[in-house]
Parts: C-alpha cells; sequence; structure tokens
C-alpha cells in the first residue's frame, strides 16, 4: 500500500486548500453538534471546522497512519483525530455535518457508499464533498503512459488509480436519494513556482502509488523523464508554473 509524507503534501497547502473552503462555504449548516471530515490529512483543514462552529464536536479520520500522526499535533478537546478506513466506516451515532475534500477519489467504488453516507446524517444533516475532475490532463496521462512502458510495466501494472466522476452524476445520485443538491465544478489555475513543480504537486498525490511501486534504481529513471515530460506539457513562465485543475463540489442536505 502506497504511503503519504505529510511534509510533500504540505508544500501547496494553500492550494490544495482552497478548494476546502471553496466547499465548507456552502454548507449552511446553523448549529452542528458533530462534525465529521472524511480523509482529514494532516488535520490542518479539519480544525478550521472547529473556528467555523465553535459549539461542535469535529472528528477528523483518515486511511493514511502518517497523515493522522501529523494531525495529532493539532488534537485539542473539540477536534479529534483517528485512522479509519473511509469504505468501511459507520458512526456512532448521527452526522450533523460530513465533509470530504479530495478523498473519495481513492475509495474504489465510492458512489455506492453514497446511500450509506446520506443514511449517516442527522435529518437535515448536511454531505459536502470535492474531488479532482483533471484525471485525463497531461499530468496524469502522462503518468499512466509512462508506467506502462515496458522499463516500468511489470512493477506499475497493479497499481490502482483514483477516479472520480463529474457533478451530473453524483448530483443525480444524491437527488435519487432525497437530497437537495448543488453540484458545480471549478478549473483553478494554480500558479506554481520552484523546480518541477508540478512533478512536487503530483508526486505528493496522485502519482505516490506508481513511484512507491518501482525499485529505486527504476523509480529515478522514472522520475527523470516524467519529470521532464512535465516540463514540456506546463512550461514555466514568468509569473511561474501554471497548473489547470479541475474540481468537482457537491453539497447534499438531507430530506
Amino acid at each position: 500500500m502506497a504511503t503519504w509524507d505529510p511534509e510533500a503534501y504540505l508544500q501547496f497547502a494553500d492550494e490544495r486548500g482552497r478548494p476546502f473552503f471553496d466547499l465548507t462555504l456552502r454548507v449552511l449548516a446553523d448549529r452542528p453538534g458533530l462534525v465529521v471530515d472524511l480523509g482529514c490529512g494532516p488535520g490542518h483543514l479539519t480544525a478550521t471546522l472547529a473556528e467555523r462552529w465553535p459549539q461542535a464536536r469535529v472528528h477528523g479520520l483518515d486511511s493514511s497512519v502518517e497523515m493522522i500522526q501529523r494531525a495529532q499535533r493539532l488534537r485539542t478537546a473539540q477536534v479529534t483525530y483517528a485512522v479509519a478506513d473511509i469504505a468501511q466506516w459507520r458512526p456512532s451515532e448521527q452526522v450533523d455535518v460530513l465533509v470530504s475534500n479530495a478523498t473519495f477519489q481513492w475509495v474504489p467504488g465510492h458512489r455506492q457508499l453514497l446511500p450509506r453516507m446520506v443514511g449517516a446524517l442527522a435529518p437535515a444533516g448536511w454531505l459536502a464533498f470535492s474531488v479532482p475532475g483533471n484525471f485525463d490532463q497531461p499530468s496524469h496521462r502522462l503518468l499512466r503512459e509512462l508506467a506502462a512502458d515496458a522499463r516500468f510495466a511489470d512493477h506499475t501494472r497493479s497499481v490502482a488509480y483514483p477516479m472520480a466522476f463529474d457533478a451530473a452524476s453524483y448530483l443525480g445520485d444524491l437527488a435519487a436519494l432525497g437530497c437537495r443538491v448543488e453540484a458545480w465544478e471549478t478549473t483553478y489555475l494554480h500558479v506554481l513556482s520552484g523546480g518541477d513543480p508540478v512533478f512536487r504537486w503530483i508526486s505528493g498525490t496522485g502519482a505516490r502509488p506508481v513511484l512507491q511501486s518501482l525499485p529505486e534504481g527504476r523509480r529515478a529513471e522514472f522520475e527523470d523523464e516524467y519529470k521532464a515530460l512535465l516540463r514540456q506539457a506546463y512550461p514555466a513562465q514568468l509569473h511561474g508554473t501554471v497548473l489547470p485543475f479541475r474540481r468537482v463540489f457537491v453539497v447534499a442536505q438531507r430530506g
């Protein structure tokens, strides 16, 4: 199983956090008692939910031991963190606000989990999630193509790639469950700085399973070629390297 490096992930904390705030802004819960963040990562964004709803108990969950160890630094009486498999998660009590930012794409068949997620909500409770919508973009396409090269394929063949759907698909799923749904898509233009910034971005997230599947010598060879391809696809400009990043957002209130 691929592991997470919280420090690599946090290199672009501001850019990765922007969709979280755009998402939770549309959650209009008044005084929720229990707020859960599924896929909380290093926990810094989860902590802001306690500022948003100071009367709520806030619980962050993530399948990564490394991420939760990092998040525990932010633990308070109001905000707690724990390791959990989202695909198997079932709360012990009803949840008023259930948030998930850039996590469901890692869960195979995650649309099949939506009925359970809605069922976990209190009456009039909120489910809000975002997923990447950029898996057809050069950063991911070049990754898959290079991983399929004969030099690397024996190591990468079993890698599972993240996957997500468009806003209309999620809207239909949740409307059929009796929810009132708002769904939209946004393409951010992230201006990144420093050397090989797109590689540093994706190596902390979407490229991890591929990179970690390769033995050390092959990994260095793969990284050198992948960096060169990314520099062509995302050329540096005077103001920085622009990474277009489409995100899909869904906010649903249980009927």
